[in-house]
């Protein structure tokens, strides 16, 4: 036993290294993997090899032959790497209980070892969860106050122009009933044509008026916290200024990141713009990662930021101001395309 999960740990921790090596280019898990595997295999020094390996017996090993449905199916990397984590934690423990019956020390090492798995696994699950949801191509950012027309002819507007997710902003709204009625009657507009319904900052919001998402500032609710409320199948996404605020989100379990802000804007007259600089070094950070490119986006201020790699927009009075939301709307999806 000890033999047998001893392998099948380093083997996962050897797995889950190089797939944040190769595949993620996530140098903090393929440390961490690699330190553990390090840490295991000092743990275990006072257990001698060649005594395990006397005991290897695959020949005769009645567990070779036992296979189960989807053993040998991975659908992607992600789940290579979501299997080798659960895989390590499993033979942590059976390597633990398995050491208390000839090196109790040997086994509560171990014990410290699991703990740190735990956390790594919950780290590449989130890891290989993220970016596996739909890429915007531009995302509205609906505030009624900002509409010249109606703000439902608006919505429907930027919705025939090809706008793919509406984000309901309402930061003056101070009653959640209201809010939550309103939420209610943009999604009506956008659940006939596939278009994502997203609120900002408000989680109770979000959640009752069936919205697909939330999006949460620096200061809102932790993505965390909100993770853990709306569950694993609630779009989460997160405002970024930085890598560091975009890998601290990422790992907290944000679906996708606002990258932001590329020019002076109205909306926060009062943030410095990140620019072209950031939007290029988060793609290259994390292109597994959806993302919006926000702040000042208008027409003729796009195809710089499609050269730096950008994917999606997120706009708001360049298209709720606009006479014809639509053909703004047309606009901007025509430069993001090179």
């Amino acid at each position: 036993m000890i033999d047998a999960n001893l392998n099948r740990a380093r083997e996962a921790l050897r797995t889950l290294e190089d797939v944040a090596r190769f595949a993620w280019n996530d140098g903090e898990i393929a440390a961490e993997a690699k330190a553990l595997r390090h840490a295991l295999q000092a743990a275990l020094s006072a257990v001698d090899p060649a005594a395990l390996a006397a005991t290897r017996d695959v020949s005769g090993d009645v567990g070779t032959a036992i296979t189960v449905d989807g053993e040998y199916t991975r659908d992607s990397v992600n789940a290579i790497a979501q299997a080798a984590g659960k895989r390590l934690t499993e033979a942590l423990r059976v390597l633990e209980e398995s050491l208390k019956t000839i090196e109790p020390r040997a086994g509560a090492a171990v014990e410290a070892l699991r703990y740190r798995a735990y956390t790594l696994d919950a780290r590449v699950t989130l890891r290989a969860s993220s970016g596996a949801l739909r890429q915007w191509r531009l995302c509205v950012l609906l505030t009624k106050a900002l509409c010249r027309h109606p703000w439902e002819e608006v919505v429907t507007r930027a919705i025939e122009g090809g706008a793919d997710a509406i984000q309901v902003r309402e930061k003056d709204e101070r009653s959640a009933r209201d809010f939550v009625a309103h939420a209610r009657a943009v999604r009506a507009l956008c659940a006939p044509h596939g278009v994502s319904l997203i609120v900002n900052d408000r989680l109770d919001v979000a959640l009752a008026s069936g919205a697909d998402g939330v999006h949460l500032g620096v200061d809102d609710l932790s993505v965390r916290d909100a993770r853990r409320i709306g569950g694993p199948a609630f779009r989460i996404g997160a405002s970024t200024h930085s890598l560091g605020e975009a890998r601290a989100a990422i790992e907290a379990g944000a679906d996708h990141c606002g990258v932001g802000a590329m020019y002076c804007s109205d909306l926060k007259p009062g943030l410095a713009p990140s620019g072209e600089a950031y939007l290029r070094a988060y793609c290259a950070a994390f292109s597994h990662v959806p993302h919006l490119a926000i702040g000042g986006i208008a027409p003729g201020r796009v195809a710089p930021l499609a050269r730096a790699g950008c994917r999606g927009l997120a706009v708001s009075s360049a298209v709720c101001a606009a006479e014809d939301p639509a053909a703004v709307v047309r606009a901007l999806l025509a430069e993001l395309t090179p």
